[in-house]
C-alpha cells in the first residue's frame, strides 16, 4: 500500500538540508531568509498548479476571501495535515492578512544560535503562500514573524499578507 504523506523526519531532514546549503551560500539572516522564500515560492506555485488540477476542475479562486480561504484550509491541510489556527483580517491597514500557526512545522525541530537573532524558518512557508497567491494572480508581500504569546515558552508564527494595490481595486470592482 502507497502512503501520500511524507513521512515527519524525511521532511525535517531534507529541510535541515535546505536551511544549512543556503545557510553556506550567504552572509546574513536576511538574505537567508529571502533565499528560503524564493525556494518556498517554487513548490506554492506548483502546489497550486496541483491543487487546481485535482480538486477544482483546473477553476482558480477570483476573489481575495476566497484565495485566503483556500490557503488557509485546503493548502495548509495538503502541506501540513490541518488547517491552519487562524485566518485574521488585520486592524490597522486594508491590505493585510495574518494566517497564524501556533507551532509552524518548519520551526518545531529548529533551535536558532544566539549570534542568528530572529531568524525565522517560517520564510519557506511565506514564500509558499506568496508562491500560490502570486501564481493565482493576487501578488502579495508575504513575511513570516514570531509573535510572542502569554504563558508559552516558544512564540507562534505570523505569516503576514499584504496585498498588492492592484489586488484591492479589483476587489472594489466586483463587490460594485
Amino acid at each position: 500500500m502507497c502512503s501520500l504523506q511524507v513521512s515527519l523526519s524525511g521532511f525535517a531532514f531534507l529541510f535541515s538540508e535546505l536551511v544549512q546549503y543556503n545557510q553556506t551560500q550567504v552572509d546574513n539572516i536576511t538574505e537567508l531568509e529571502r533565499r528560503l522564500e524564493d525556494a518556498g515560492y517554487a513548490v506554492g506555485a506548483r502546489v497550486l498548479e496541483l491543487l487546481c488540477h485535482r480538486d477544482k476542475g483546473n477553476r482558480r479562486e477570483t476573489r481575495l476571501l476566497g484565495i485566503l480561504s483556500f490557503v488557509h484550509s485546503t493548502v495548509w491541510k495538503v502541506l501540513f495535515g490541518k488547517v491552519a489556527d487562524s485566518l485574521e483580517k488585520g486592524t490597522e491597514n486594508e491590505d493585510e492578512y495574518m494566517i497564524s500557526e501556533k507551532e509552524l512545522l518548519v520551526n518545531r525541530f529548529v533551535s536558532v544560535p544566539k549570534d542568528m537573532g530572529t531568524f525565522n524558518c517560517g520564510a519557506f512557508v511565506a514564500g509558499i503562500v506568496r508562491g500560490v497567491l502570486d501564481c493565482a494572480g493576487f501578488p502579495a508581500v508575504v513575511t513570516a514573524h514570531f509573535v510572542p504569546m502569554e504563558g508559552q515558552q516558544r512564540p507562534r508564527t505570523t505569516i503576514l499578507i499584504k496585498f498588492a494595490e492592484e489586488v484591492l481595486r479589483r476587489e472594489a470592482r466586483f463587490a460594485a
